[in-house]
């Protein structure tokens, strides 16, 4: 009777990896996978603030007809306002940023709350003025935050 000895040494004919060899392929897809998700994260990050900035910006096309055809962005507290979305994505789907008004007749700012998994962005609140100026309400530099 033959034994076969339990070796690392393969039969002729078997083909395959070995267990030591799965485990550093395993290892190497970890360590690329750790250094990938954060960037990955981080460009999801800029994509949502993006489409909020986005949304702001046609926000204030939509106060600026309004003062063309009123002569006035609103009354006091934006009484008679009513944006026509505010949230973003304006398009449905995960809320990401919620917008409100802030206007009486000569001036505005709206703003953008980041909720949801965007609650703890760095930007924090995303603002835009009735003159064009961009605020932003975290600690990341406004680079960063409105990129031109």
């Amino acid at each position: 009777m033959q034994t076969r000895s339990h070796g690392a040494q393969r039969p002729p004919g078997q083909r395959g990896f070995s267990l030591i060899e799965l485990m550093i392929v395993v290892v190497i897809v970890g360590v690329l996978a750790s250094i990938v998700y954060p960037s990955y994260q981080e460009h999801v990050r800029k994509t949502r603030r993006a489409d909020a900035q986005a949304a702001l910006m046609e926000l204030t096309q939509f106060m600026e007809r309004r003062y063309t055809t009123n002569g006035r962005y609103g009354a006091a507290g934006c009484a008679g306002v009513a944006l026509p979305f505010t949230r973003s994505p304006k398009d449905g789907g995960t809320v990401f940023y919620n917008i409100g008004i802030v206007c009486n007749a000569d001036t505005f700012t709206l703003t953008a709350v980041p909720t949801g998994p965007m609650a703890n962005d760095a930007c924090g609140n995303l603002a835009m003025t009735h003159t064009g100026a961009r605020g932003r309400s975290g600690g990341a530099p406004m680079e960063l935050c409105w990129r031109r």
